[in-house]
């Protein structure tokens, strides 16, 4: 049996127009003689609908859409992922449809994700179907990781997906999935959802392997693709290789940032970006994504700064705006900064420089973007990054501030690595002394991270430890990491959760981000 793997970028409520990209992939397969043509879970609605799951109106759409699809499907078999309501509630199913009629639902058993509980109810799970004389198992979603066992008359398990990109997961996913067609020896057949949806970017990387579990064909990352698995070469076709080496993992974090950033802009129908160039790290690698997104010609820069910026900052600033070829204006802030100080003592009184000082300079710098925003239309990306966000080491309504944080769920460190990637793949547009230069805000005379942290590879660890693993300071103090650095990052975590709560939507491209995978109240004394 030819099947059809139609991997594509659907649109959240864009209904005609994702039904659109699935009729029109139904009739390439046809041109293609396939057999089978199989679509994403949820393709219909496109995904995560949250609160639109429970408006009838949304759902008799996407069944009034399937009904348009199955009408093109005279001669050709297809498995189509949408919501489907039930007298139970909404579920996340895979519609078979042969002869140009929908001949059955096979509804998502387990709901395991956060941003499909309370939405979604589970149905039955998998169900077997015979398509052309073919025995097929078709599985929807998370039941994939769960379910064995199949029937031994079973041929080919069909799954229709909707992960989501983590790093790392791509491996563990062809683990399992190698896992499960080798003891069941069956062919497995995944179709996976690509494209971004806010915070959620779809990797693609839909495949196919045989019986003997050998992945023997893998699709794009983050890009749309169609191609056919033909069951009977199955066993002949040579395998492929899992990106799984350390330049894959720059390679495939820093594509999903620039997907999910592209596809922020395009599905909200904005087109220019704004940012503000400090002539550190962070903001170098936000604006690299940003050209590559949205081509420089959309991109706009500010640079602003004030009487503690040093000028070899802001000359790196101007080198990296002109090798990316984007518009850039210098606004020093200094005597804004000094009327603000100023124009406060009657309140505050003369005190001694401290945070407050420190924030009114990075919330100077948020109304110019703003008003920059608002005036031409260009939207203000923020340039946070997940360390930073961690320790609460940036100032709300100042460097918080933006529509959109393609990076705030990578660490610092990992900003290093996604720079060093660009300048490979770019040729250097980031200049060294970007690279080189110890991290420092400049928001007062030698201020430098270092001066309250251990260099953030250590900082690094111990946050992984702590957020990804759920590891208790004790155990990462016995791992060999100081106590009194444990404790105050420990601290400081705890301490800045109002912080977080405030954030712009931030990527997730890590398997634990703030606020989904780990959601902490905000008042809260437990502490430990």
């Amino acid at each position: 049996m030819k099947i059809a793997i139609a991997q594509l970028n659907y649109t959240v409520g864009d209904i005609d127009g994702n039904a659109s990209k699935i009729i029109d992939s139904i009739n390439k397969a046809k041109a293609q003689h396939a057999d089978l043509v199989i679509f994403a879970e949820q393709a219909v609605s496109g995904t995560p609908a949250f609160d639109l799951l429970r408006k009838t109106t949304f759902l008799e759409l996407c069944e009034d859409a399937l009904v348009e699809i199955a009408s093109c499907c005279d001669g050709i078999a297809a498995i189509v992922g949408l919501p489907i309501l039930t007298d139970k509630g909404t579920v996340s199913a895979a519609a078979l449809i042969q002869d140009r009629k929908v001949l059955r639902y096979v509804g998502k058993k387990y709901i395991s994700a956060r941003r499909e509980m309370g939405f979604l109810v589970p149905s039955k799970g998998y169900e077997y179907a015979t398509i052309k004389g073919h025995k097929c198992a078709i599985i929807v979603g998370d039941d994939l990781s769960r379910e064995h066992d199949f029937d031994k008359s079973v041929e080919t398990i069909i799954s229709i997906n909707a992960r989501r990109y983590g790093k790392g997961t791509m491996i563990y996913r062809y683990e399992m999935m190698h896992n499960l067609a080798f003891v069941e020896g069956k062919n497995l057949v995944m179709v996976n959802q690509v494209g971004g949806s806010t915070e959620i970017v779809y990797d693609g990387t839909s495949g196919a392997l045989n019986k003997h579990g050998v992945p023997v064909l893998m699709m794009k990352n983050f890009e749309e693709d169609f191609q056919i698995f033909d069951t009977e070469v199955a066993e002949t076709m040579p395998p492929v290789v899992i990106p799984s080496t350390y330049n894959d993992r720059n390679r495939l974090v820093y594509e999903a940032a620039r997907c999910g950033l592209r596809d922020f802009f395009r599905k909200n129908n904005y087109e220019k970006a704004a940012i503000g160039l400090s002539g550190g790290i962070d903001s170098a690698v936000v604006a690299c994504l940003a050209v590559d997104a949205l081509g420089a010609k959309n991109v706009r820069a500010l640079l602003m700064p004030s009487q503690f910026s040093s000028n070899a900052s802001v000359e790196d600033a101007k080198t990296l705006a002109r090798n990316l070829g984007i518009e850039y204006n210098v606004i020093p802030i200094s005597e804004i900064y000094t009327s603000v100080v100023n124009t406060l003592k009657p309140a505050i009184g003369v005190t001694e420089f401290d945070s407050t000082e420190e924030n009114i300079q990075t919330r100077i710098r948020t109304v110019l973007l703003m008003a920059l925003q608002n005036k031409t239309g260009y939207v203000l990306l923020n340039s946070s990054n997940k360390s930073e966000n961690a320790l609460g080491l940036c100032t709300l309504y100042g460097d918080t501030a933006g529509a959109f944080s393609p990076t705030g769920d990578l660490y610092k460190s990992e900003m290093y690595d996604v720079a060093r990637y660009i300048n490979r793949r770019f040729g250097d547009v980031i200049p060294d002394s970007i690279l080189n230069k110890e991290p420092s805000s400049e928001l007062h005379p030698g201020q430098k991270d270092s001066d309250i942290l251990p260099p953030y590879e250590v900082v690094d660890a111990i946050l992984f430890r702590m957020i990804e693993e759920g590891q208790h300071r004790e155990e990462i103090v016995n791992a060999g990491f100081d106590s009194a650095v444990v404790e105050k990052i420990h601290s400081m975590i705890m301490h800045n959760e109002k912080k977080r709560f405030q954030f712009p939507p931030v990527l997730r491209l890590s398997s634990c981000s703030f606020g989904h995978e780990r959601l902490m109240p905000l008042t809260n004394k437990y502490g430990d």
